[in-house]
């Protein structure tokens, strides 16, 4: 009987050939590809859906810093004629003089040299924005073996910009201090991972503050996103309540100054007021282009998180850009002016390598001795500490690395990454450097390795040669998905214990202050002090029990137990107390 031949085998398919050589390689041991029941391509999709879900950053935190004003002063605003219409060199007549620059120069109408010079740090932070989230990536990716990716933190850039900084330098420290602050809170942060203390400080904030801390700094993302100069323009000024409908448009738009009037009819700021831009709704509410290209970015982004697709975010802002670059429109980023016309000059380059010029070492360390400074420093740590060290260990749990002891494989490296990242990018200009939630999303599409963080880094290095692109997102294209993080981020509020009310009112400070004081830091405060006001009464029965000055027992009524004081050696009944 004849033998019959063996079939053989059909042939691998290229990617699984590819998968193959990649995990019996040096590399795919190294990342530990068969071990973590990963492949090569599996790891390539998730750091692209992870770049796609977090890319929204580049834009976003290179608009939000730079209304800070960045380095830009009132040293790089020019002279103009009292009548705008005429040039500087023709500024000679009866009725007409040339006015020199003040602080007013920095607002509305912002002085056509510091709006160039906000311009120059637009592209600078961009970079800086480029380059700290490549190199945490890079760090976290080919050290800590994981697959996290690592930009600057939406918050804390929010606090940084409008709290300690202010809108174009109006708050109580300069740019370059508060990148001082970033910068020595980088250093203590290494110094924390590298003894192993983070995690340790991390839970000595109450629960309900640490729990509701997220949250409210959603909301806080989700106001900033609803107002004009970096949003929407939904909510506009009202003089009786504060904040109210707007939607406007630009032409309808008033600014604001508190002034004051002198005996001989003079009318000048009142001294440390600023002028606040655009904020005032004349008419036409609910009118304005722009708000409803961005409504329609909300709703495209708004979907796609419904249907779980990814890269929500991107598709979004990419859509409202793309419009909004059409020039002629009542949506153009370019006006036919010549702020626009320097834009779109820009903008038609493509890809250009930008240089840092002005924010890179822009560090000084005058404000050191300042309250200011330290407020700002301690709150950068304290959010890096709590929000950081939460993000990474919510993601290993996500990715299934958490062991029964709590920690998880890479935990040292991962730590040391993030604070590496907050120490470079301060001294390149920006906010201190997170991981971010975003990479759940590597997470679901099978990202197991460093490979899917060193895939995100890829993506980064590339943005490199597109500045001129990405320099030119408008502020209502970032709006919208400032507001739909601002969403995710409130997930958060379901574990907190909204029946304990000394859990709940704290979390309830927490979560409330930080919007409506634009300050992450006075939410932190208000919070951490109510919970230690709504505990100081159970704190001092219980070192009054543990020194012996008051004794409980338990008299097995009702769970009922007395209270009893200690005088001359003598026990006498004190209190009855009924547990309800």
């Amino acid at each position: 009987m004849e033998s019959q031949p063996e079939s053989t085998p059909p042939p691998k398919k290229l990617l699984t050939r590819l998968n193959v050589a990649a995990s019996n390689s040096r590399i795919g041991k190294y990342f530990k590809l068969a071990e973590r029941n990963s492949t090569f391509t599996t790891e390539l999709r998730a750091g692209t859906a992870t770049f796609l879900t977090m890319a929204y950053i580049l834009a976003v935190n290179a608009s939000i810093l730079t209304d800070s004003g960045g380095p830009c002063s009132v040293s790089d605003c020019v002279p103009l004629c009292s009548d705008p219409t005429v040039a500087v060199s023709n500024c000679t007549g009866q009725n007409l003089r040339v006015v020199q620059p003040d602080q007013s120069c920095k607002f509305d109408p912002v002085n056509p040299g510091y709006a160039k010079c906000l311009e120059k740090v637009r592209k600078d932070l961009i970079v800086a924005t480029v380059a700290s989230s490549l190199i945490g990536c890079v760090i976290m990716g080919a050290f800590a073996n994981l697959p996290l990716a690592l930009a600057p933190g939406m918050g804390t850039n929010a606090y940084f910009a409008y709290t300690v900084v202010g809108f174009h330098g109006s708050g109580n420290i300069s740019y370059r201090s508060a990148l001082a602050a970033v910068f020595i809170e980088g250093l203590i942060f290494l110094l924390i991972s590298a003894i192993g203390l983070r995690s340790k400080l991390a839970k000595l904030v109450p629960k309900p503050v640490r729990i509701s801390s997220s949250a409210g700094i959603g909301l806080f993302l989700a106001f900033i996103g609803l107002q004009n100069n970096q949003g929407i323009g939904l909510i506009a000024y009202s003089s009786s309540t504060l904040v109210t409908l707007g939607a406007c448009p630009s032409s309808s738009l008033a600014s604001l100054a508190p002034v004051v009037t002198a005996a001989n009819g003079t009318v000048s700021l009142i001294p440390g007021g600023t002028v606040s831009g655009s904020i005032l709704c004349l008419n036409g509410r609910m009118e304005s282009p722009t708000f409803w290209l961005g409504i329609v970015g909300f709703v495209i982004i708004a979907y796609c998180l419904v249907k779980n697709i990814k890269g929500a975010m991107i598709y979004g802002i990419v859509f409202v850009t793309a419009v909004s670059w059409l020039r002629n429109t009542k949506v153009t980023e370019f006006p036919n002016t010549d702020a626009g016309n320097s834009a779109h000059d820009y903008f038609k380059k493509v890809v250009d390598i930008h240089l840092i010029q002005s924010t890179a070492g822009a560090l000084s360390f005058k404000s050191i001795r300042k309250a200011y400074f330290w407020e700002a420093l301690v709150t950068f740590l304290y959010v890096d500490i709590l929000d950081t060290t939460g993000t990474l260990y919510s993601m290993a749990r996500f990715a299934g690395f958490i062991d029964e002891k709590g920690n998880f494989e890479g935990q040292y490296f991962a730590f040391m990454s993030d604070a590496t990242s907050i120490v470079v990018g301060s001294l390149l200009g920006t906010s201190p450097v997170t991981a971010f939630i975003e990479s759940s999303t590597g997470i679901r599409e099978g990202g197991r390795t460093g490979l899917t963080a060193l895939t995100v880094a890829a993506y980064f290095f590339l943005a490199f040669f597109f500045t001129p692109l990405l320099a030119s997102i408008p502020g209502w294209a970032v709006g919208p998905p400032l507001i739909l993080v601002g969403v995710l981020m409130m997930r958060a509020v379901t574990d907190i214990e909204w029946n304990d009310m000394r859990q709940a009112i704290p979390a309830f400070v927490t979560l409330i202050l930080m919007p409506l004081t634009y300050s992450i830091a006075y939410g932190l405060i208000g919070g951490i002090g109510t919970y230690i006001v709504l505990h100081l009464w159970d704190w001092g029965e219980e070192a009054l029990v543990k020194f012996g000055v008051i004794k409980r027992r338990e008299d097995g009524f009702s769970g009922a137990h007395s209270l009893v004081n200690r005088q001359d050696g003598e026990a006498t009944k004190a209190v009855e107390l009924e547990q309800v």
